[in-house]
C-alpha cells in the first residue's frame, strides 16, 4: 500500500511517499481501507518537528480519516465487513476523564495516523460515522469535530440565549458555531475576513467582527451584550487573545483554550481581570469516544453536514498541507483515496 511518512527530517517537502505491506488485522483489530483523511493544526506541528523533536521515524502522520471495514481480527463484534468508520483520536480514551497515561494512544503521533491506504486499529478506539455524510465530511469529525462538541457542549453546557464567541474560520470554530447554533445560542464570531465572515454568518453566525479592522474587538462584545460579556468564548488566538477574551466575558463565564495560532506563551496574563470575572479557563484535548458518538448522534438528528473548503487526491498531499499551512482556508481541508 502507499503512505506517507516523515523518514527523519521535519518539513513539509520532507514528507515522503513510501510503500509499506497491508497490515493484517489481530485479534481485537479491524482493517480500514481508508477513503478520505482532514487536515489539522497538528499536523503541521508534527510534520515540522514542534511537538516532538526526537520523534521516532519513519512515522505516518495525520490523525483524522474515514474508512470501510476491510477485514476483522479474531474476537471483534463491535463491526461487520463493510461498515464506515473513523478512529477516535486518542485511541485509549474510551469514557470518564483522560489520564496521563492516554496521550501516548494519539493518531498521527506517537502512533502511526491515517494518511495511508489502509490502516489497523483496535475496535475499540473506532466509531462509525453519521450515514448522510460524504467521506470528506465524515474525515473532518475526529479531532475538529470532537474538539468543538467537548469545548461547547460537554464542558461549556451551552444553552439557548448563551451568547458564544468562536475565533476564527477553521475546523474548529465552524464546529463550534454549528453545535451552539445547535443549542439555540447565539454567536459572534471573529475573521480578518470580511468574505469569511459573510459566510459565517450564512452558516447561522448573529454577529461577525473583524478583528484587522478592530482590534478591540473585546469592546464590541461587550456593547453587543448589553455590557454584560460572553457567556462561553472559545479561544484558539493563544498568546494574542487571551487576555482580550478574559475581558469579553461575562462574571462567571467559561473560555475553552482549544488552540494557540498566535503562540502558547502568554505574557502579562491579566489576573486582576480574570478574578474579577470569576473566569473559568478549561483546556480542551479533543475528547472521548464517548463524545463522539453524543456527537454523531446529533449530528444523525439534526442534518449537520460539516464544512469542506477544498478537497485534494492522494497524489497532492504535499500540495494540500502548504495550502493548509498558508491559513487561507474556510473549514476543513481533505485528501481522498
Amino acid at each position: 500500500m502507499k503512505v506517507y511518512e516523515i523518514q527523519g527530517a521535519f518539513g513539509i517537502d520532507q514528507l515522503k511517499e513510501a510503500e509499506r505491506p497491508i497490515p493484517v488485522p489481530g485479534p481485537g483489530e479491524v482493517s480500514i481501507k481508508l477513503r478520505a483523511v482532514s487536515l489539522n493544526s497538528r499536523e503541521l506541528g508534527v510534520i515540522d518537528g514542534f511537538y516532538n523533536p526526537d520523534l521516532k521515524a519513519p512515522l505516518i502522520p495525520v490523525s483524522d480519516g474515514v474508512g470501510e471495514v476491510a477485514a476483522l481480527g479474531e474476537g471483534t463484534t463491535r463491526f461487520k465487513i463493510g461498515d464506515r468508520v473513523s478512529g477516535i483520536f486518542t485511541q485509549s480514551w474510551i469514557s470518564g476523564e483522560a489520564t496521563r497515561e492516554n496521550w501516548v494512544s494519539t493518531l498521527g503521533s506517537p502512533l502511526d495516523g491515517m494518511l495511508a491506504e489502509y490502516a489497523v486499529l483496535p475496535e475499540k478506539g473506532l466509531v462509525r460515522v453519521p450515514e448522510h455524510l460524504t467521506d470528506e465530511e465524515a474525515a473532518a469529525l475526529p479531532c475538529a469535530g470532537v474538539t468543538a462538541w467537548h469545548a461547547v457542549v460537554e464542558e461549556g453546557r451551552v444553552k439557548a440565549g448563551d451568547t458564544v464567541v468562536v475565533q476564527g474560520t477553521g475546523g474548529v470554530s465552524l464546529f463550534a458555531l454549528q453545535f451552539a447554533k445547535l443549542h439555540g445560542s447565539a454567536v459572534i464570531i471573529t475573521s480578518s475576513s470580511d468574505e469569511k465572515l459573510k459566510r459565517a454568518k450564512e452558516l447561522g453566525a448573529d454577529f461577525g467582527i473583524n478583528y484587522k479592522q478592530t482590534p478591540d474587538w473585546d469592546q464590541v462584545v461587550l456593547e453587543w451584550t448589553g455590557g454584560r460579556g460572553a457567556d462561553h468564548i472559545v479561544d484558539l488566538g493563544g498568546s494574542a487573545t487571551l487576555n482580550k477574551s478574559i475581558a469579553a466575558l461575562r462574571v462567571g463565564g467559561q473560555i475553552s483554550l482549544v488552540g494557540g495560532l498566535s503562540g502558547y506563551q502568554v505574557d502579562g496574563f491579566a489576573i486582576i481581570p480574570a478574578i474579577l470575572r470569576r473566569a473559568r479557563l478549561q483546556a480542551i484535548n479533543v475528547g472521548s469516544r464517548d463524545m463522539f458518538e453524543a456527537m454523531n448522534q446529533a449530528i444523525r438528528q439534526n442534518g449537520l453536514r460539516p464544512v469542506v473548503d477544498r478537497v485534494f487526491p492522494f497524489d497532492r498531499t504535499i500540495e494540500a498541507l502548504h495550502y493548509f499551512a498558508e491559513g487561507s482556508y474556510f473549514g476543513k481541508i481533505c485528501i481522498t483515496f
